[in-house]
């Protein structure tokens, strides 16, 4: 890939410019999933459907991230990486308010289904350009840039929380938001590197299997994100029906959860580039390991949270470093960020059911047995992180 920038040195004299930019272009896309999170009560309300009704439509959240994906690296080749994440990240943030115009359950299948896709394409076009960055800047940023898009994701939540409180139709709420979250996204965009493909290079298929090093690597990313959706869908629960605490207390633990990952994430790429991908995220396992132990034994709240907490220090960085793993990986950094992107995906989806389902047949202790047993899997399969990438020593 050529950059269009190169020619004048902007980049080069000032490439810490466009990370940025770039994490403020994380930090929009996470504020449009925190915005939306607050309010699927009133959307399960305003669509008038059960539980399983609303888990069915939402499922075609990550259905359509998972079709759309592959086609980010071929916008991106045509467009140029500027143009697409500026169309792309529009896409995402005037998707907002389509979930809340959902009068029923086709309606808002349809809805999850663009709102997934769109959130999909956008991804990996940014995660895609923070490797090209990460290039250009010699160390590594991508666990700073996630952890912009979870401080995003946590803004979000906040400002829904409000509305909520308020009583503010989610209408309203997401295209206010949309409207904003467009402006500061597309200005965002606008500053970022334009990356373009060298003369004569063949344009990336508009869908293909992903490269065998990019499943390896997916693996990883499977073990932290099942972890993950284990923590924050579940910690709440777990500390309310298993050890009788408070809703408030209950609702702080998945709150401290987050937090703990937000931290461990924009701290995270000093570490990386300290001790190496392979090194980070074998300790970080240890560390998820302690922490499930920690909430398989726990007889007190305060033992459970702490547990939570040790989790979510320990996988904050492996995503990231699984999508920096991937954009180095092969000729194609789009294409293999995509199967790693659709892997985790459907760990972020395939969690929160097994979870209740394994907690159903026997209890949420066994159920975090299991996902204690795959954060071990983040200290073994490590190594599949090292590549001649940047902070990939082990």
């Amino acid at each position: 890939m050529a950059d269009t920038d190169r020619g004048t040195g902007r980049e080069q004299r000032a490439p810490s410019r466009a990370r940025y930019a770039l994490a403020a272009v994380f930090a929009v896309h996470g504020a449009v999933t925190g915005s939306f999170a607050t309010r699927v009560p009133w959307i399960q309300d305003h669509a008038s459907l059960g539980a399983g009704r609303l888990g069915f439509a939402l499922a075609f959240t990550a259905f359509g991230a998972s079709c759309a994906m592959p086609l980010a690296g071929r916008i991106s080749h045509r467009l140029g990486s500027r143009t697409a994440l500026r169309a792309l990240i529009a896409l995402w943030t005037l998707s907002l308010p389509l979930p809340s115009l959902a009068v029923n359950l086709p309606t808002l299948c349809l809805a999850m289904f663009v709102y997934g896709a769109s959130a999909g394409m956008a991804d990996v076009a940014m995660n895609a350009l923070g490797v090209e960055v990460e290039r250009l800047m010699g160390k590594s940023i991508m666990s700073g840039l996630h952890g912009m898009w979870s401080a995003g994701a946590l803004i979000g939540a906040a400002v829904g929380t409000l509305a909520a409180h308020l009583g503010t139709d989610a209408r309203a709420h997401f295209t206010a938001a949309a409207a904003v979250l467009t402006v500061l996204g597309v200005l965002a965009a606008g500053r970022v590197p334009d990356l373009r493909p060298d003369e004569g290079e063949e344009p990336p298929p508009r869908f293909a299997l992903p490269p065998r090093s990019a499943l390896l690597i997916g693996a990883v990313g499977f073990c932290s994100v099942f972890a993950e959706g284990a923590g924050l869908d579940w910690s709440a629960v777990f500390l309310r029906d298993r050890l009788g605490s408070s809703a408030g207390l209950a609702a702080a633990s998945t709150t401290g959860f987050m937090l703990t990952m937000a931290v461990a994430r924009i701290a995270g790429d000093a570490v990386v580039n300290r001790f190496g991908a392979v090194r980070t995220v074998r300790a970080g396992g240890g560390l998820a390991v302690l922490g499930g132990l920690l909430i398989v034994v726990a007889g007190h709240p305060a033992v459970a949270m702490a547990g939570f907490a040790l989790m979510g220090l320990g996988i904050a960085v492996v995503v990231p470093l699984c999508f920096a793993a991937a954009g180095h990986s092969g000729p194609n950094p789009s294409q293999a960020i995509a199967g790693v992107a659709t892997i985790t995906y459907t760990s972020g989806l395939v969690a929160p059911g097994l979870i209740g389902g394994v907690a159903q047949a026997t209890s949420l202790v066994v159920s975090f047995g299991l996902v204690t047993a795959l954060a071990f899997g983040l200290v073994a399969f490590a190594g599949v992180l090292r590549t001649a990438g940047v902070g990939a020593h082990s």
